[in-house]
């Protein structure tokens, strides 16, 4: 049977359409089901504490449950490869963080490649760190900081959570911008790394900001600055690392993502969710008070980010010589 061009092009019409009015469909029945939000790594860290609050958000506003399931180890790399290998409905989320984008240049043999194979749905919130002093160490402004550790370079022991965290891998990227030599003690933890610093074994520390307050209110440690692009509201009268080098900030961040071929139309009603939790003055609230900046934007934007932390932290890793 002959088909006219006209039949043929309505048929051919109809056949491109299809797969779009099927993402439509299951976009408007999305979720009919309970989701999982993985999390590369153990309960009660900031990673498991941001999720559980997005968790819940959305949970409420979908009606459906969303639920934390934490697959901690190698540097959240079980957590990851897990969602990769997931069916991309919509059903398994991914709590994405900076250790993800180091990871990409720490790992030469991965099973999965997190740029190409995770899509970002929206950004949440980012967390800096602040330097912290043992007061012996008598310097009060970042430049003094900085000739400080010229005079004695090979010197300062710069404690961190352990090799290749942000509060590792904050004070490597100093090193590379301001020139200076630090000695990089990785404990198991903040914890220990804290006692140590109160202790005067160590000198220098970049801590989370939400954990650093207490003891730079106490007087008990000194903050010298933060090292994220603005001023914290919670710490509105110390400076930013990169007031004086220019270029420098270092946080650690969270956001939301999908395995790659998950259907637009879902991406785009989870990001509108998760841009309306960012805005509630409430969530806002707790945001803050975890010593975050909330990540508002589009999944391009979130794909961006990724993509510019991925570069920076790669240059990092190879400066610093970081292995796994």
């Amino acid at each position: 049977m002959k088909l006219h061009r006209r039949q043929f092009m309505h048929l051919a019409t109809g056949a491109v359409a299809l797969p779009a009015l099927s993402q439509l469909a299951t976009a408007q029945s999305y979720p009919s089901r309970p989701v999982r939000l993985i999390v590369g790594f153990a309960p009660s860290g900031g990673n498991d504490i941001v999720a559980r609050l997005i968790a819940q958000w959305l949970s409420e506003r979908l009606g459906q449950q969303f639920i934390v399931e934490n697959r901690p180890g190698a540097g959240s790399n079980i957590g990851t490869e897990a969602v990769v290998n997931s069916p991309p409905d919509g059903y398994t989320l991914l709590l994405v963080s900076a250790a993800n984008a180091i990871n990409v240049s720490m790992f030469d043999k991965l099973n999965f490649n997190f740029v190409a194979d995770i899509g970002a749905v929206a950004g949440l919130i980012s967390v800096p760190s602040v330097i912290l002093l043992h007061p012996s160490v008598q310097v009060k402004t970042v430049p003094e900081f900085i000739a400080y550790a010229k005079q004695n370079a090979g010197r300062l022991s710069m404690a961190s959570g352990g090799t290749a965290t942000t509060t590792h891998l904050a004070g490597e990227l100093l090193k590379m911008m301001a020139d200076i030599d630090m000695i990089h003690v990785p404990y198991r933890g903040t914890g220990p790394a804290i006692t140590d610093l109160l202790g005067g074994q160590v000198q220098v520390m970049f801590g989370s900001a939400p954990s650093s307050v207490q003891y730079i209110k106490s007087g008990q440690l000194r903050g010298l600055a933060v090292t994220s692009a603005r001023r914290l509201e919670t710490l509105p009268d110390m400076p930013t690392v990169g007031e004086t080098v220019a270029g420098y900030e270092a946080s650690q961040w969270y956001g939301i993502g999908v395995p790659k071929a998950t259907p637009a139309p879902i991406i785009d009603l989870l990001n509108k969710e998760i841009n309306a939790f960012l805005a509630d003055p409430k969530m806002k609230a707790k945001l803050v008070d975890l010593g975050g900046t909330e990540l508002p934007g589009s999944p391009a934007q979130f794909t961006k980010l990724i993509a510019d932390e991925t570069d920076k932290w790669s240059k990092v890793v190879v400066f610093a010589n970081v292995k796994p």
